[in-house]
C-alpha cells in the first residue's frame, strides 16, 4: 500500500479557516423531504426546493462553480483548476429513504433537530451529511482564493435510492467529453472502532470496490378457493418453502482481494495473538471465509453473496385461498459472481418448476480499484489529516452506490463517507434515530480540504 505519510505532512488545511453554521445548514437539508421512492406521490417540488437551497446555503460555490443539470435530478458541478486533466469527481446523493415517525424516532425524522452536539432526521449520514461536508470544504477554500491543482467535479444525484439514473447519465456525460477522473470519492466506508470482533482501535475503512445488487421476484401459481378447504400446497406455501431453502448456504463464502489487503493492513498494527490471527487470516482465504461466515452480520456479508426476502404478497381475505403468491429478493452479490449465475443458482435452489424467478433490475460487483497507487494515497493521506488515530484500510462496501457508475472508465474509484459511525448509527442508516455528531461534520470538511488542497497536476 502506498505511504501516505508525505501527502499529508504539509497540512495545507490548518491555515483555511472554518465557516460557523454547519449543523444548521445541515437541519435545514433534512428538513427537506427527498424522498426519492415517494417522487410519484411528492412530485418534484421537494428536490427543486432542495436545490435552490443548496444555491442559498454555498453562495461562493454557486458564484464561481459551474453549475450543470444533467437530467431533472442530476447536478454536476465544475471547479476549474490549473490543469484540466485527470480531474478528480466527489459524490453524493440528495435523495433519502422513507421514514416513518411511527416506527420508533425519538425525533421526528424530518424536523433536522440540532441537540447536544448531534444533528438529528432522515439523511444525516446517508448522504445528506457526506454532501454537505464537501460542499462546506469547497466554500471555505473558495473563501481563500484557492484554486485546485486540476479540475474538481461535485456531483449530485437526487435518486440512487431508486437506482435512478441522474448519476448514470452524468457519468455517462464526463465519458462522452473524453473526461477520465483520476480519482472519484463518494459515499461508503467511514471511521468505525473496533471494524472486526478481534481488530482494535479505530479504523478509516475505504471501500476499493462494491458488491453487485439485484431484486429478484419469486412467484406461485396456485388453485385459489374457499380457506375452509385448502388442498395441497398453496401459492403462498411455495412461496414460503422457497424463501426457506434461500438461506445462508445458498452461496458459498469467498475472501475477496478487498477482504484480505484489509486484513494485511489490521496485522501491521497488531500486537500478540491478534497479529497472529490476522497474518493467518489474510493468507488462509478458505479458512477465513468460513470464519467470517460464522460470526455473521457484517463479517459474513462481506465473504459471501447475500439474499434478503423484503417484500411479501399474496392473499385478499382471510378466509380465501390466494391463486397467486410472490415474494421480492433484495441480493448483494459478491465480486466474482455476476447477476445471471446468480439467477441461476437461485432456480437450483429453489428446485420447484411451479415457482417462477425473474430479476427486475440487476447490476454486476464492481471491480476492485488498486490500493497500491497515489489516488488511494491520497484518500488514505486525507483521512489521517481529519482523524490522526484512525487506520486507513480497503475493504469490500455491501451496499450499492452512484459510484459504479465511474468504474466503466475511471481507474481509481473509491467509496469512503469522511464521519464517525458508531455500529448503533451504521444501523439507523435506513432505520430509526439516524444522526451525525457535529464534530464529526467538522472532520468530515477537514477531509475534502485536505484531499482538494494536495492535489498536484500530475499523478
Amino acid at each position: 500500500m502506498a505511504d501516505p505519510s508525505h501527502a499529508a505532512s504539509t497540512r495545507p488545511d490548518a491555515d483555511v479557516p472554518r465557516r460557523e453554521g454547519a449543523a444548521d445548514r445541515l437541519a435545514q437539508m433534512i428538513r427537506i423531504p427527498t424522498v426519492s421512492a415517494e417522487y410519484a406521490a411528492r412530485g418534484a417540488t421537494p428536490f427543486e426546493e432542495f436545490v435552490a437551497l443548496l444555491a442559498e446555503l454555498y453562495p461562493r460555490v454557486h458564484d464561481s462553480l459551474e453549475v450543470e443539470r444533467i437530467t431533472d435530478l442530476g447536478l454536476l458541478y465544475r471547479w476549474r483548476g490549473r490543469s484540466d486533466a485527470s480531474p478528480v469527481v466527489l459524490m453524493a446523493h440528495y435523495d433519502v429513504v422513507p421514514a416513518d415517525e411511527t416506527d420508533g424516532w425519538t425525533r421526528r425524522p424530518f424536523d433536522g433537530v440540532v441537540a447536544d452536539g448531534w444533528v438529528h432526521g432522515r439523511g444525516a449520514l446517508d448522504d445528506k451529511g457526506p454532501l454537505l461536508v464537501i460542499l462546506e470544504a469547497v466554500e471555505d477554500l473558495l473563501a481563500t482564493g484557492f484554486t485546485p491543482a486540476r479540475d474538481v467535479y461535485v456531483s449530485f444525484g437526487g435518486n440512487e435510492e431508486t437506482f435512478g439514473d441522474a448519476a448514470r447519465a452524468i457519468a455517462l456525460t464526463l465519458r462522452e467529453r473524453g473526461i477520465v477522473p483520476w480519482l472519484v470519492v463518494d459515499e461508503g466506508g467511514a471511521v468505525v472502532d473496533s471494524p472486526l470482533p478481534f481488530v482494535k482501535g479505530r479504523a478509516a475503512m475505504i471501500g476499493v470496490g462494491e458488491k453487485g445488487v439485484a431484486t429478484f421476484r419469486i412467484e406461485a401459481q396456485g388453485d385459489g378457493g374457499h380457506a375452509s378447504a385448502p388442498r395441497g400446497t398453496t401459492a403462498i406455501g411455495r412461496i414460503a418453502a422457497a424463501v426457506d431453502r434461500l438461506g445462508p448456504g445458498t452461496f458459498p463464502p469467498r475472501v475477496t482481494t478487498a477482504i484480505a489487503r484489509m486484513l494485511e493492513t489490521f496485522a501491521g498494527r497488531a500486537t500478540g495473538a491478534s497479529l497472529l490471527l490476522l497474518r493467518v487470516l489474510a493468507v488462509a482465504r478458505p479458512l477465513t471465509a468460513r470464519v467470517f461466515a460464522g460470526l455473521e452480520g457484517e463479517p459474513a456479508a462481506l465473504v459471501r453473496t447475500t439474499i434478503a426476502a423484503t417484500l411479501l404478497d399474496g392473499g385478499s381475505a382471510a378466509n380465501v385461498l390466494p391463486a397467486r403468491a410472490s415474494a421480492t429478493l433484495n441480493v448483494r452479490i459478491l465480486p466474482g459472481e455476476t447477476v445471471a449465475g446468480t439467477l441461476a443458482r437461485i432456480r437450483r435452489r429453489i428446485r420447484d418448476r411451479k415457482v417462477e424467478v425473474e430479476v427486475l433490475e440487476g447490476s454486476d460487483p464492481s471491480p476492485e480499484s488498486p490500493v497500491d497507487g497515489p489516488a488511494f494515497a491520497a484518500v488514505a493521506a486525507s483521512a489521517q489529516v481529519a482523524y490522526p488515530d484512525a487506520l486507513p484500510a480497503p475493504y469490500l462496501m455491501m451496499q450499492a452506490s452512484d459510484a459504479r457508475h465511474f468504474h466503466r472508465f475511471s481507474p481509481a474509484v473509491y467509496r469512503f463517507a469522511p464521519l464517525e459511525m458508531s455500529a448503533a448509527q451504521r444501523a439507523s442508516i435506513h432505520g430509526v434515530d439516524e444522526r451525525v455528531e457535529v464534530a464529526s461534520l467538522e472532520r468530515g470538511r477537514d477531509f475534502h480540504v485536505a484531499l482538494i488542497a494536495n492535489l498536484t497536476e500530475h499523478s
